[in-house]
C-alpha cells in the first residue's frame, strides 16, 4: 500500500498551509527558506504547530460557519428526522430529503467536512506530533471520535482506519460500522491513557490556547472521552450487549468519571452567533417540528419557551410535520420560530444522567444510582441548565401526556387523539414497564437542538414516538412507517474511490439507500 492523505474535495486552507511548512521545500529546502519565515521549530515552541489545527476540527464537528453549510451538513437531515424541526421552505419542488428524495448535492455537505476538516487536521496532528506531543495526539483521537461517530451514525460503514492510506489504484477502503465502533472505543482507550500519563507527571496546560471547549483542562477532556464511550457503549447496546456493559463501566470506573454538571458540557464557544440563528431568523428555513409542539406542550414543559418563540399565526407554539405537502414557504413561514442560540451544544451532563439511568435500567454496574434516581437526576439538569424552576412539580407529574396535533393550514396533517403515532408516556416514574420510553423521551427534550443524535437515539430506540412523513418521494426505498434509517453515499466517492464505497456498501447488509438499517439498528 502507498501512504498518502486521503483524497478530499478540498483541504481547508490551513491545514493546507501547514502541510506546506514541512513540505513544499523539498530539495530546495538549504537554499529556499526565507530567513524571516515561521519554522516548524518557531510553531513548535509555543505548540502552535499542533495546536492550530484544533480551532478547525472543533469547529467542523457542527460547522460554524459559513451557515449554508451546517443546514446541509445537519439542519436538513438529522433535525428534521430527530422530530426537532422542520423547514417551511419547499426546496427543490418540495421532493427533497424532508419528503425522502435524498439530496445528493445537499449531503455531500455531510461527508465532506468530516474528512477535509477533521480527519485531515488529526492526521495532521498525528504526523507532527510524533513522539514530542503525545498529549495532542491523545487529544485529537478525542475530537475525531467525537466527530466521526455522527458520521457513521449517518452513513454507516465509512473510511477510519484507512483514511490515510490509498492503494496504487486509488482506492481508499471503508470499515464496516463495526469495526469502526472498535476503533472508536480503541482510540478513546489510547487517549484516556495518555491524557492520565501526562497529568501524573506534568502540570502543564499545552491545549490552553486552542481549546474553545475548556479552555485546556485536561480533566475535563478525559470526563467528555469517559461520557462519549458511555454515548457509543448505549449505542451498540442492541447488538453487542456484553460489549456494551464492559465499555459502560469502563467509563464510570475511571477515576475522573463522566460529566455530571452543566460546567462540563460538551458546548464549543461562539465568536459570533449559532449558526442556527441566521437559518431561523435571517433566511426563515427552518421552524419547529411538530413532534415538539405536541410532546412539550401535552407535557407542560416549561422548556418549550427557552427552545421556541409563539407563532404568529396562533399566538401559541406551533410545530410543522415533517414531510408534508408545501406549496409556499408562506404557508408555514408564521409557525414557531426558534429562541436564539448562543454556544454549540454537542454533550450535556443531562444527556449523561439519562445514559447512567438506562445503564441502571439494564442491570449494569457502578451507574452511581438507580434508574429512577439517575432519571430525575437528568431532568433536574436539563432544567437547570436552562434555568428553570419547578422540576418538582414536573416529575410528579402522571397525567399529562403528549397532545394532539393541530394543522391550521391543512387538517390533512392533523394527529388525533388515539392515534398510533401519539404516546402516552407521562413524565412521572411510575414502574409500568414504559421506563425506556420515558428515559429516551426526557433525553430527546434535553438534548435539543442537537437533532443528529436525538435521530440516532430514536433509530435505536424507536422513541419518543414520532410522526412518518405524509408524502413519501422515495420510489418505495424507505418504508414510511419504519422512517428513514441512513443518508446514501455520496457521488462524489461513486466517482472518485468506486472500489472503496462498495467495500461500505458490501458491509450494508442492503442496498445503498435511505432505508437500509445501520449495524446497531437491530430493532
Amino acid at each position: 500500500m502507498k501512504k498518502g492523505i486521503l483524497y478530499v474535495a478540498s483541504l481547508t486552507f490551513m491545514v493546507g498551509a501547514m502541510l506546506c511548512l514541512s513540505g513544499c521545500n523539498n530539495d530546495f529546502e538549504e537554499y529556499n527558506q526565507d530567513p524571516y519565515a515561521i519554522t516548524e521549530t518557531d510553531l513548535e515552541a509555543d505548540y502552535r504547530l499542533v495546536g492550530e489545527p484544533f480551532v478547525n476540527m472543533i469547529r467542523n464537528i457542527y460547522i460554524h460557519r459559513p451557515e449554508w453549510q451546517l443546514q446541509l451538513q445537519q439542519n436538513l437531515v438529522g433535525d428534521v428526522y430527530s422530530g426537532y424541526m422542520m423547514p417551511p421552505t419547499p426546496f427543490a419542488g418540495n421532493s427533497n430529503n424532508m419528503t425522502y428524495n435524498l439530496v445528493d448535492g445537499w449531503n455531500t455537505w455531510i461527508w465532506n467536512p468530516a474528512y477535509n476538516n477533521v480527519m485531515s487536521s488529526a492526521l495532521f496532528v498525528e504526523q507532527k506530533a510524533g513522539d514530542d506531543f503525545p498529549e495532542f495526539i491523545a487529544w485529537s483521537k478525542i475530537v475525531k471520535v467525537a466527530a466521526m461517530h455522527r458520521l457513521t451514525d449517518i452513513f454507516g460503514p465509512i473510511i477510519y482506519t484507512q483514511f490515510g492510506n490509498v492503494e496504487k489504484d486509488g482506492t481508499i477502503g471503508y470499515d464496516c460500522q463495526d469495526v469502526v465502533y472498535d476503533n472508536l472505543f480503541k482510540d478513546l482507550n489510547s487517549a484516556i491513557a495518555e491524557l492520565d500519563e501526562f497529568r501524573a507527571n506534568s502540570a502543564a496546560e499545552p491545549f490552553a490556547q486552542f481549546d474553545e471547549v475548556y479552555g485546556g483542562d485536561m480533566t475535563k477532556w478525559v470526563q467528555l472521552a469517559n461520557s462519549l464511550r458511555l454515548r457509543l457503549a448505549m449505542r451498540v447496546s442492541k447488538v453487542d450487549p456484553a460489549r456494551a456493559q464492559t465499555e459502560a463501566e469502563k467509563a464510570m470506573n475511571h477515576p475522573d468519571g463522566v460529566i455530571t454538571s452543566n460546567d462540563g458540557n460538551f458546548t464549543v464557544k461562539n465568536d459570533v452567533a449559532h449558526p442556527l440563528n441566521t437559518i431561523n431568523s435571517a433566511w426563515g428555513d427552518i421552524r419547529m417540528g411538530a413532534p415538539m409542539q405536541s410532546i412539550l406542550m401535552g407535557l407542560n414543559d416549561p422548556r418549550i419557551g427557552t427552545y421556541f418563540q409563539v407563532s404568529e399565526r396562533t399566538g401559541d407554539y406551533q410545530g410543522i410535520r415533517q414531510g408534508i405537502e408545501i406549496e409556499d414557504k408562506g404557508d408555514y413561514v408564521d409557525f414557531s420560530t426558534l429562541q436564539n442560540l448562543g454556544d454549540v451544544q454537542l454533550m450535556t451532563a443531562a444527556e449523561v444522567y439519562f445514559l447512567r439511568a438506562e445503564g441502571a435500567l439494564w442491570g449494569w454496574n457502578n451507574m452511581g444510582g438507580t434508574a429512577q434516581e439517575l432519571y430525575e437526576l437528568g431532568v433536574t439538569t436539563s432544567f437547570e441548565q436552562h434555568g428553570l424552576s419547578g422540576v418538582s412539580d414536573y416529575l410528579a407529574d402522571d397525567t399529562s401526556t403528549p397532545a394532539p396535533y393541530n394543522d391550521p393550514q391543512n387538517n390533512d396533517n392533523n394527529v388525533d387523539t388515539g392515534s398510533s403515532y401519539l404516546s402516552t408516556i407521562t413524565v412521572a416514574w411510575e414502574g409500568d414497564g414504559n421506563e425506556l420510553e420515558r428515559i429516551i423521551t426526557q433525553k430527546w427534550i434535553a438534548m435539543f437542538p442537537d437533532g443528529q443524535e436525538a435521530w440516532s437515539e430514536y433509530r435505536r430506540t424507536g422513541f419518543p414516538v414520532l410522526f412518518p412523513v405524509m408524502v413519501n418521494n422515495s420510489g418505495g426505498e424507505i418504508d414510511t412507517e419504519a422512517q428513514i434509517k441512513r443518508i446514501k453515499y455520496i457521488s462524489g466517492e461513486y466517482a472518485q474511490n468506486p472500489n472503496g464505497v462498495q467495500t461500505g456498501v458490501s458491509c450494508l447488509g442492503g442496498s445503498d439507500t435511505g432505508g437500509t438499517a445501520l449495524w446497531w439498528d437491530v430493532d
